[in-house]
């Protein structure tokens, strides 16, 4: 009935045409009925070209007469014509073929957050109608079409979040006078800027954050000629030098973005006459000097951040006019001097970090104006006095760790009924703990290590039930542990060791069910471990060694598999691990040893000259008595005796590690000699001059399959890491050594260790890299040392890995494979960014044969131990498969049982398929988004397929990631 009315419709169209004369109505009609079948046309083919899993594209039908009634298409009311295709986030993949030329109207085209690859499709600039192309968050490559400048009506261009490389085109600024807005941030850019940026005078947002883009600072010059840029990030790049001046031209700046380069000087002079400045982050770069005096006219500033700089100097009083201020962060720098009591003018200031600092004094009263602080940071400088009062109930976290603050701590901290997280650790306090601690019911984290503290421990301090967290080693604590500890039913870290707490351990430790860390080292503990201890199945460290603790070990869990470490120095305790004789502990023993004359700390028998009376003298004559007493001296002798041979040894053993050490065979310096030393970056020969200075006083840190890893400090202050190869094992010359290196060294990415430079000589080989000082994911998910990963860091660890393995697999030619991925090849920074290591150094070693690429078990493809030597990229896909999977449950890739050797990989396959996968969840996690980790789980068994065509690309894995994660909500600005 429909195709008959529109029939009826058009015949009665063209008779009226006809009737009046007007051959030209005619004409138009057919036009119209064309371009409407173009449309619908062209979206058809579009979509037969991608992959669709989720089906968003059904009602796109090829019959149908007009796609204005479809799906995320929007038309024109007047013309009928389609204006705009928004395909956001539908999972869509498969490579932006032919089809949307044909829509010769479209004003906005948007494919973001979906899974397109390859490259950007050149015939997009046929459409010249064009003014919104948004291509961000896919895992498009090459580089940018030349075709695309040509586009002229364009006016926002967001590129961002691909795997595009190659410089930046001056051809894709040639025709900008429309263009308002352009994003290219999250790629691979690198080189200099295009000068044809500057004929974009209309510009309001340029966004080139997180490439490889350098230079010197006169790129700078053609940037500030954008008068009408409100938005400029040139952050996470390697952009280097002095600001020039000129910034002051940009006077409707808002956001100024530049933190994450190696821009050095100081802080640009004219910055505040960019008044309307909000948001201005030079955090994490090389600037020096004092703040300059124009950085009070930024009134409207709300968000502030110079870390991670070498400024220096006092911070000035004029500070707090800077009455829009709500993010303050000074931390890392050299700043020193009291705080000014201006600060307490920022009234709307909700963060504010002044952390590793020299700053000194008292804290100012005045901070309590600031009644809207959620987050207070001052650890790690030399502020004295006592602790100022802060009574907030905004206030979340607290963080005042490592000065020389004195006094208590004041009983109003009860005010503070949000506090989540409380340091005071590394402080010279002369306290209790107040009980008023216990009523804050949001408490998680309580850090109160070597700060001064006396007397018990508050038997409220658990009332809260929140506490997850509680470390109060290192200091004066006496009395028992109370038994209400049992009531902090969220704790992981119960750390209470180098105290004089004495009594038993407590059995109500049985109730902390999710405890994994307990430490009580180091006190005047007495009795039994309780039995009931070896049913906490989440322990995975304890510590109770130098008490005076007796009986036998628990017969579960952890307790089965101690360190002697752990127990030593109780010569009570009855275990194989003490190599101890069979005991017998239910059988009177006579009293051999006074219990009072052992001394917890030292962990050694001393006379105990109270108790050396008369009525004492029958017991040392007795024969066991002599016995012990022989034993005891004989064991204290081979102590003593051991030490000072240790001590000896330590005093004769070299502080730093000379280059001839690390050399293999040969004279002294005769392989030196006929060494050369390449670094890569400009001007680092003014800190690496030749491989004496380079490793004169390096420190080894780790050992690997690929060589020895050592520490250096060079230059001023500099730190890299150098990794010796082992030579015995390399056969390339110098001159191919030079070309992987090279290969290698060029492969830059933000979650890359940066290779800065190599030294070869026919006898040594070293590599040297940036030092990441942060450790590694093995250290952070099974050491057990440091506090779990959250969910949020875990995604984003797993996250960068994949986009780092995505870029050496695909953006780098030659391309790159690891052939080594685990965790302990994944670095993290301070703030938790990963940094993937040993990265294609199996081309180096590439004549070793098979017996030569070996790996650690767990992490091997299955074809590489079937006799197969086709090492490529789907290797590099499975080794990430397990690491995910031990990112998500916190297991090894191996375990080692009894009987038994468990791969982890088989095991989650079990579970998920038995529809059991939340189990596998590491459970030190208290939250974590279950939408996303059995996802998560179900992609590291795609990847760990034994099929290696079964598997991902690791730019899929990217995307397949992308879409797992929860969207957050982002804040749009139309310019």
């Amino acid at each position: 009935m429909k195709n008959i009315q529109e029939m009826g419709s058009f015949f009665f169209f063209f008779m009226l045409s006809w009737v009046l004369g007007g051959f030209f109505f005619s004409c138009r009609a057919a036009s119209i009925s064309l371009q409407l079948n173009d449309d619908v046309l062209g979206l058809i083919v579009f979509k037969a070209g991608i992959q669709d899993p989720t089906s968003s594209l059904s009602s796109w039908s090829e019959d149908d007469d007009s796609p204005c009634h479809w799906n995320f298409v929007q038309c024109d009311r007047n013309s009928g014509r389609v204006t705009e295709v928004s395909l956001d986030g539908l999972s869509l993949s498969g490579k932006i073929g032919r089809g949307l030329e044909k829509l010769q109207n479209l004003q906005a085209l948007s494919l973001s957050n979906n899974n397109f690859s390859g490259t950007i499709n050149p015939e997009l600039a046929r459409i010249e109608s064009l003014r919104r192309l948004n291509l961000s968050r896919n895992s498009l490559s090459g580089s940018i079409p030349p075709s695309l400048g040509n586009m002229s009506s364009i006016q926002v261009l967001d590129f961002s979040e691909n795997s595009l490389s190659g410089t930046i085109p001056d051809y894709v600024f040639n025709n900008c006078f429309s263009l308002r807005f352009v994003n290219l941030g999250g790629n691979s850019f690198e080189g200099s800027l295009p000068y044809t940026l500057s004929k974009c005078m209309f510009l309001g947002g340029l966004n080139l954050s997180s490439n490889h883009l350098q230079g010197d600072p006169d790129f700078v010059n053609g940037i500030w000629l954008l008068k009408r840029l409100r938005v400029l990030d040139l952050s996470n790049n390697g952009f280097s030098g002095p600001v020039p001046e000129g910034v002051a031209g940009l006077h409707n700046l808002k956001e100024l973005h530049l933190q994450g380069n190696l821009f050095s000087g100081s802080l640009p002079l004219d910055i505040g006459f960019c008044i309307h400045l909000m948001h201005l982050d030079f955090s994490n770069n090389i600037f020096s000097g004092a703040l300059p005096s124009s950085f009070q006219s930024l009134t409207s500033l709300s968000y502030l951040s110079l870390a991670g700089n070498n400024l220096m100097g006092e911070l000035p009083p004029w500070i707090g006019n800077m009455k829009s201020l709500q993010y303050l962060d000074f931390s890392s720098n050299g700043f020193k001097g009291i705080l000014p009591d201006s600060l307490g003018n920022l009234k709307l200031l909700s963060y504010l970090s002044l952390s590793h600092n020299s700053l000194s004094g008292s804290i100012p009263e005045s901070l309590a104006k600031c009644d809207r602080l959620s987050e207070i940071r001052f650890r790690d400088n030399l502020f004295n006095g006592t602790m100022a009062l802060l009574p907030f109930e905004s206030l979340q976290v607290l963080d005042l760790s490592k000065n020389d603050l004195r006094g208590s701590i004041p009983p109003e901290i009860i005010f503070c009924s949000n506090l989540t997280y409380f340091n005071l650790s590394w402080n010279s306090l002369d306290s209790r703990i107040p009980p008023e601690l216990g009523d804050l019911h949001m408490l998680s984290e309580l850090d109160l290590r070597y700060s001064g503290l006396h007397g018990s421990i508050a038997e409220n301090l658990c009332s809260s039930k929140s506490l997850s967290v509680l470390a109060l080693d290192g200091n004066s604590l006496s009395g028992p542990i109370p038994q209400e500890i049992g009531s902090c039913s969220n704790l992981y870290v119960l750390s209470l060791s180098n105290n004089s707490l004495n009594g038993s351990i407590p059995s109500s430790l049985l109730k902390l069910q999710k405890l994994e860390v307990l430490n009580m080292a180091l006190n005047k503990l007495s009795g039994e471990i309780p039995q009931e201890l070896g049913g906490l199945e989440s322990l995975v460290a304890v510590n109770l060694s130098y008490n005076q603790l007796t009986g036998r070990l628990p017969s579960g869990g952890i307790f089965q598999s101690l360190d002697q470490s752990s127990l030593e120095g109780n010569l009570g305790i009855c275990s194989p691990i003490l190599n101890d004789q069979p005991c017998k502990m239910n059988t009177p023993k006579p009293l051999v040893l006074d219990p009072n004359a052992y001394d917890g700390v030292a962990g050694t028998i001393v006379p105990d000259l109270r108790n050396s009376g008369k009525s004492k003298r029958k017991e040392f004559l007795s024969v066991s008595a002599i016995i012990a007493i022989s034993a005891a001296s004989l064991i204290i002798l081979g102590v003593l005796v051991v030490t000072l041979l240790n001590v000896s040894a330590q005093r004769r053993a070299p502080n730093n590690i000379p280059i001839d050490s690390l050399s293999s065979g040969g004279s002294k310096c005769s392989n030196q000699a006929m060494g050369r030393l390449v670094m890569f970056e400009a001007g680092s020969e003014d800190w690496v001059n030749n491989a004496q200075s380079l490793l004169n006083k390096a420190s080894e840190v780790g050992r690997g399959a690929f060589g020895t890893l050592y520490k250096a400090t060079v230059g001023e202050g500099r730190v890299v890491a150098i990794k010796r190869l082992p030579s015995s094992n390399l056969s390339l010359s110098e001159e191919d050594f030079d070309n992987e290196v090279r290969n290698l060294a060029r492969a830059r990415h933000p979650n890359l260790v940066g290779l800065k430079g190599y030294y070869w000589a026919p006898q040594l080989q070293l590599l040297i890299s940036e030092f990441v000082p942060g450790g590694s994911l093995h250290e952070r998910l099974f050491s057990g040392k440091s506090p779990s990963l959250s969910w949020a860091i875990r995604f984003k660890i797993a996250l960068g890995v994949a986009k780092s393995l995505a870029h050496l697999h695909h953006a780098c030619r030659p391309t790159i494979v690891h052939y080594g991925l685990k965790p302990s090849n994944v670095l993290l920074d301070a703030n938790c960014i990963p940094k993937l290591s040993d990265y294609g150094l199996v081309r180096l070693f590439s004549s070793l044969g098979k017996r030569g690429l070996s790996m650690s078990p767990g992490y091997m493809a299955p074809e590489l131990t079937c006799g197969s030597l086709c090492v490529n990229e789907k290797c590099d896909v499975y080794s990430f498969g397990v690491l995910l999977l031990e990112i998500v449950s916190g297991r090894r890739a191996v375990e080692y049982r009894e009987d038994d050797m468990v791969m982890l990989c088989e095991d989650v396959r079990s579970m998920v398929e038995r529809g059991r996968g939340l189990e596998c969840v590491d459970m030190k996690m208290e939250e974590y988004a279950e939408e996303e980790v059995v996802p998560l789980l179900r992609l590291g068994l795609v990847c760990t397929s034994q099929v290696p065509s079964s598997r991902p690309s690791m730019a899929e894995v990217v995307q397949i990631l992308q879409v797992i994660k929860t969207p957050v909500p982002e804040r749009m600005e139309v310019f």
